[in-house]
This record gives structure tokens, C-alpha cells and sequence, in this order.
């Protein structure tokens, strides 16, 4: 029972920011009809501006501010000076150009800083425990998931509240018929960017106080992870997205803990068992948990 109860804190944990990084991206397909593959670079982002201002006195009392602020940019950045160009053009010419984004990142980061991985101070408290009982509580998860549930509170009542939430609703389900609303498509797309950004600048935090280092392919794991959870959850449905990523992050914890011994001193073994388990799931149910309906141009 034990170690039923310390495996699921600790799948919550790590499912907590897989659900993060796949609202984002969520947001955007909604939007946009884009699987946006440059979003796992604000995590990169956030991690080498943690870097550069710790190289000069920085400290962890205002570094998340920073971060998220530094995530927000980029994200907003990307649509302006990337996706704003091809918006009318092809869905695969709009994911030739995330791709060319992410591949831009990395190469940029290994030119103009290092391909070598740069640490940085942690939190001094990153790695405490508690026990309650048998059960281990590291404060790390514990801390993980009470931003992540902050942040989806504010999420819902974001969009479920305010005028632009609406909007970026409404635009999600039918972006025509939202412009004879009087919605104005450059201002929404620039917002979900944003709000994207803001969700991706709390993961970067929660990643990089765990693991305080930043390198250039940093994000590309964290995305591969977020995309399956948003597939797993139906593309565009925001409840989808934060279910896929806690089904995610439990199915590769349940793994590690519950797999033979010998099975799990192989690196990639239980990763790979997650990836079998997925794509089992993805012949069953390709259109994901939550099916999203979305208007079609004909």
C-alpha cells in the first residue's frame, strides 16, 4: 500500500507538468490548428535566462518571475515573427515551421553559448522530505502540484470569465464565425501565444528547480512527453490535455515501480513500455479521450 501511495504522489508530480506544457499546446491547436513542436523551447528559454542571471548574482526569491516572463516573450515572439507570415498558408507548411523553430533553438544555444550542459544554483529546499506515515513526500511534488492546480484554477476561470477567454473559445471552435463577432484574430492568436507562453514559463520552473542546469536540447524530451499527452486527451480539449498529462506521468511512474528489477536497470526499458502502452491506445482510440468538434471551411 506503501509504495501504491508514494507511486502515484510521485505520478501526480511529474504528470502535474506534462499537463502544463500540454494545455499549451492544447491552446494553440484549438487556435490554430497547429501542433506547435518549437513549445517545448520556452523551456529552454527559461532554463538558459535562469543561467545568464545567475552568472550575475541572480536568486531564486524573483528568478520564477523571470523565467515565466522570459517564456511569455519567446512564445510571443515566435508568433510574430514565425507563424504570423504562414497563418493562411498549409498545416504542413505551418508544422515545417515549428519544426524549423525548434531545430533553429538548438542550433543557436550550442553557436552562441555552449553544447554543453550549464548548471546553476537550486533552491535550497528542493530536495526536502516529509514523512507522513510510511509514505515519503518530497516537497518538490508537493510544491509541483499545488502551482500546477493554482494555475488550472486560474486557467478555467480565465477562460470561462473574461472576454478573452471567450474569445479564444469561440475562435477554437469556429474562427470564421468568430470574426463576424467582431473578434480580432491577430489579438487572439497573440493571447492564446501568451497564455501558452505563461503555462510553459511555470513548467520551465518547476523543471529546472528540479533539475537546475540548462543545455540546448533540453526541451525536446518534455515536448515529446506534452504532445502524447495532449493526443492522449484529444488535441484542442483542454480537460483532455490536463487528463492526458496525469495519465502520462502516473503510466511512466506505475512503470518504473512495478516493472521486474532486472527490466528496470535498463535506461530506456520502462520508457519504452509507456510508448508501447500509448500506441496501443492510439490504434484503440486515435481520436483521443475527448473528442473536440471544430467548424470545417467547405
Amino acid at each position: 500500500m506503501t509504495r501504491l501511495l508514494q507511486s502515484l504522489l510521485d505520478g501526480v508530480g511529474v504528470g502535474s507538468t506534462y499537463a502544463l506544457l500540454a494545455l499549451g499546446i492544447s491552446l494553440i491547436f484549438g487556435v490554430m490548428h497547429l501542433v506547435n513542436f518549437a513549445h517545448g523551447e520556452l523551456i529552454t528559454v527559461g532554463a538558459y535566462t535562469a543561467y545568464f542571471f545567475f552568472l550575475h548574482g541572480g536568486s531564486w526569491w524573483w528568478m520564477p518571475a523571470v523565467i515565466i516572463g522570459a517564456a511569455v516573450l519567446a512564445s510571443v515572439a515566435t508568433e510574430q515573427i514565425a507563424f504570423r507570415w504562414v497563418r493562411n498558408a498549409s498545416p504542413f507548411t505551418m508544422l515545417l515551421t515549428s519544426f524549423a523553430l525548434e531545430r533553429l533553438s538548438h542550433a543557436l544555444w550550442q553557436i552562441f553559448v555552449s553544447p554543453k550542459q550549464r548548471p546553476f544554483p537550486k533552491p535550497a529546499w528542493v530536495f526536502n522530505s516529509l514523512t507522513l506515515g510510511s509514505v515519503r513526500l518530497e516537497v518538490m511534488d508537493l510544491v509541483t502540484i499545488g502551482v500546477t492546480a493554482i494555475t488550472l484554477v486560474g486557467t478555467a476561470i480565465v477562460f470561462r470569465r473574461t472576454l478573452f477567454g471567450i474569445a479564444v473559445r469561440g475562435a477554437a471552435e469556429d474562427f470564421d464565425a468568430a470574426r463576424l463577432m467582431g473578434v480580432k484574430a491577430n489579438r487572439v492568436i497573440s493571447g492564446a501565444f501568451a497564455f501558452a507562453g505563461l503555462l510553459a514559463g511555470i513548467a520551465a520552473c518547476l523543471i529546472v528547480m528540479r533539475t537546475p542546469s540548462a543545455e540546448p536540447a533540453m526541451g525536446s524530451e518534455w515536448l515529446l512527453k506534452a504532445v502524447i499527452a495532449a493526443v492522449i486527451g484529444g488535441l484542442g480539449s483542454f480537460s483532455g490535455a490536463i487528463i492526458g498529462g496525469l495519465a502520462l506521468g502516473l503510466l511512466e511512474t506505475f512503470a518504473r515501480a512495478y516493472l521486474p528489477d532486472v527490466a528496470t536497470r535498463l535506461d530506456r526499458f520502462s520508457t519504452g513500455i509507456v510508448f508501447i502502452v500509448v500506441a496501443l491506445f492510439f490504434v484503440l482510440r486515435p481520436q483521443g479521450l475527448f473528442t473536440v468538434s471544430h467548424a470545417e471551411r467547405v
